[in-house]
């Protein structure tokens, strides 16, 4: 089939400058042709998008072009809109009447994802933490120890602490309550530093936690006990609903002081997601009791069946050093944790240290005022920094370096766990979500304190002192020895040497702009062979790897660059070498899709992948490059008509449409080289049709642990988690 007028997917921009007249000639023509609707052949691209979400994963369906018979109207339409218009009413005019002025709370119900960073499930759990934060600026001022969450079957979720209370008195700018005021205004807040800010320490530094919880509520409840009085006051939607009301404590101690706050995330506003997970709010309570010992954090899911509530508790003595020793329970420690603390120029310093023979690669965590910077930051750079500098230098000392050699950051950071948290009068961080801390003064005091303790103590232990050092002098023997395997990597780099040097079996696309191109990442030559066939090749890349691939959790980066099928995804997808920045802009493809089996092989092979994009470049998740594709478990032929169902619930959703009396069949995909090509590209690979995992991580703690757990050397640990979570499955859906 033709297109009835010319297409601009027709022209070659290399024309000879003889016929540049001519080019621009047929541009102008172009430009001026009537719209009308048309039919195209099957190989014309025309952008089409939409997601949804589910089972907590981000599904994006049509995110490249598609392939199947459209209209042209609106790509043609899109172009001629930049036209000026000719119709004189057409232009509305500009004026002081649509300049808008949002009062009050309204710019955060407005765009509630410049202060919350979605309104997905990463936002809707961002409220929790904003209050809970407040509790432990509490509790890091010093005046509250038990910190009470309940989950309730509404939907809603309480957050109760024992400080001293937010202020009820009036407040003498807004002549409102100082508890109304710091839940209905902006940048409203005891935070600010200064001689009148009432913390020291905080989280909070922009005033606009609790408000925003309350703007984007649908009803917030609050509750405050001090000077032997209880206030309570209503709010919905950020307004308020009743007066502060106050009564004299009579059944309880006078002394009862601190805060209750329970509130109803808008459903407005949280359209996709509407129930806190219980897991997601467990990790941050446990968090924020590791790095304040002396408070107590309780969490309680209640339930319409009493008998299926869930409640923990978290309280850790021990601190920092408690969270290193729960960080490589799956491991093999070669000491005990080394803790380090200090406190210079109002700068209070804490570090935890510990190193492991089975680890690979280095866990660091930073923290400034219990806020996980997940970005880093320099309390993170001075860390790095002075244990490169200190262990070189003992090292010499010891005789264990020579003195025209030196051991690389990569190599004394291998198999180290880190955690180290500041706590600052005046932090700086990136934006409201604070995941990077800017203060250059917090560098240099990290980098003097962990010189000077660390040195002190590996002086006084020196067996520590040996154990580290071996493993890095190990590290650093490894990495020369793997140095010809990178040197080859990188001689073979698509970068430096073309085409030419790309893996043998990848079947590469057409299109040289990675933003549109997609590489598919499949089992073994016979899928490979129908998606090669299947496939767009225009903007589809197919990669096929022979069985399973290296599990890079138990290999050092000798072995990982000696192995063939590594070695293929890195020069297929221009990943560049272990340790260096990340560039989004090398790689070859944007999106990068694991296509596996439906089964337990499938499963394992979807895993050492993860494994390894994850320990090799863990960026390409935070990019959002890394996808799962589903391919169809079942095809159910009734009649001339084939209809493909991806799990046993799709299966008997669509036999219920079916009559009693119906007859059909049912076939079930063993595997990807089952499929015909063309249903392959139905299925599986048409971006019309088909379904995606895009994969992020959104707890770089867990995700370490759980590939720790699943990957590692440590058998028991997996035998211990295969047990207790026998009862949850049902052993008739297993494929054994």
């Amino acid at each position: 089939m033709h297109c009835s007028a010319p297409s601009a997917t027709m022209l070659h921009l290399k024309a000879p400058p003889a016929s540049l007249r001519l080019l621009v000639s047929h541009l102008r023509r172009l430009r001026t042709l009537p719209l009308r609707p048309i039919s195209v052949a099957r190989n014309v691209s025309l952008p089409s998008f939409s997601t949804r979400s589910t089972h907590g994963f981000r599904k994006i369906t049509n995110v490249m072009p598609t392939r199947c018979s459209t209209s042209i109207r609106a790509f043609m339409s899109s172009s001629v809109a930049t036209e000026p218009s000719s119709d004189p009413n057409a232009a509305k005019s500009y004026d002081a009447g649509q300049i808008q002025v949002l009062e009050g709370l309204e710019p955060v119900r407005k765009r509630p994802g410049m202060y919350i960073g979605s309104t997905g499930p990463r936002g809707l759990h961002h409220l929790v933490f904003e209050v809970l934060d407040n509790s432990i600026d509490e509790a890091q001022a010093g005046f509250a120890t038990v910190i009470d969450i309940i989950l309730f079957p509404d939907d809603s979720v309480s957050i109760k602490d024992n400080g001293r209370g937010i202020p009820t008195d009036l407040h003498p700018i807004t002549q409102k309550s100082a508890l109304e005021t710091v839940l209905t205004v902006l940048h409203a807040g005891g935070k600010f530093g200064g001689e009148s800010s009432g913390y020291s320490v905080s989280g909070g530094l922009h005033g606009v936690g609790v408000s925003v919880v309350n703007a984007l509520s649908e009803k917030l409840e609050v509750t405050v006990w001090r000077d032997g009085m209880e206030y309570h006051q209503t709010f919905m939607r950020g307004k308020p609903v009743t007066e502060l009301q106050s009564n004299k404590i009579t059944d309880e101690p006078t002394s009862l002081q601190g805060t209750y706050i329970r509130f109803w995330p808008d459903k407005e506003i949280f359209t996709t997601t509407k129930q806190f997970d219980y897991k997601t709010i467990a990790g941050r309570a446990r968090e924020l009791a590791f790095l304040n010992p002396e408070v107590k954090i309780t969490l309680k899911q209640e339930n319409d069946d009493t008998e299926n509530t869930v409640y923990d508790e978290y309280y850790f003595a021990g601190g920092l050093s408690e969270y290193v020793q729960w960080l490589n329970q799956d491991k093999k420690p070669i000491h005990e944790p080394i803790l380090l603390k200090s406190e210079k120029d109002g700068v209070n310093v804490n570090v935890a240290l510990q190193w492991c023979s089975d680890a690979y690669s280095d866990t660091l965590l930073g923290y400034a005022n219990s806020i996980r910077t997940i970005d880093g930051g320099t309390h993170i750079d001075g860390l790095k920094f002075s244990l490169t500098r200190t262990l070189n230098s003992l090292g010499r000392k010891s005789k264990m370096i020579k003195e025209n050699e030196g051991l690389g950051g990569e190599h004394v950071r291998e198999g180290l766990t880190a955690i180290v948290s500041v706590k600052i009068s005046d932090p700086e961080f990136e934006g409201q979500t604070k995941t990077r801390l800017g203060n250059p003064e917090v560098r240099k005091v990290v980098d003097q304190a962990v010189q000077q303790y660390f040195t002190e103590f590996l002086e006084y232990n020196p067996e520590v002192l040996n154990s580290i050092l071996l493993k890095a002098l190990n590290a650093f023997k490894a990495a020369m020895a793997a140095k010809k395997a990178r040197e080859l990597v990188r001689r073979k780099s698509v970068l430096s040497s073309g085409s030419s040097a790309l893996p043998g079996k990848l079947a590469d696309c057409s299109s040289s702009d990675p933003r549109e191109a997609e590489i598919f990442i499949v089992e073994g030559d016979s899928a490979g062979g129908s998606a090669k066939q299947g496939r767009d090749r225009r903007y589809q890349a197919i990669l096929p790897l022979r069985g399973k691939i290296l599990n890079v959790e138990r290999k050092d980066e000798q072995a990982i660059y000696k192995n063939q099928e590594i070695q293929n995804l890195i020069l297929g997808l221009g990943l560049g070498l272990k340790g260096e920045d990340f560039k989004k802009e090398t790689l070859r493809y944007h999106k990068i899709i694991i296509l596996t089996d439906a089964d337990v092989d499938g499963a394992h092979i979807r895993t050492l992948l993860l494994t390894f994009f994850f320990r090799y470049q863990k960026s390409l998740f935070e990019e959002g490059c890394i996808y799962v594709g589903v391919p169809p478990l079942y095809k159910v032929e009734r009649g001339n008509r084939a209809y493909y169902c991806f799990d046993d619930e799709d299966l008997k959703k669509l036999q219920q449409t079916f009559p009693s009396n119906a007859s059909y069949t049912i076939q079930r995909f063993k595997g990807l080289g089952e499929m015909m090509p063309l249903q392959l590209w139905e299925t599986t690979m048409d971006p019309a049709k088909r379904k995606l995992k895009r994969l992020t991580v959104e707890d770089a703690v867990e995700a370490n642990m759980v590939f720790s757990l699943l990957m590692g050397n440590q058998v028991e640990p997996r035998k211990d988690l295969i047990v207790s979570s026998a009862s949850k499955f049902n052993l008739d859906s297993l494929d054994l």
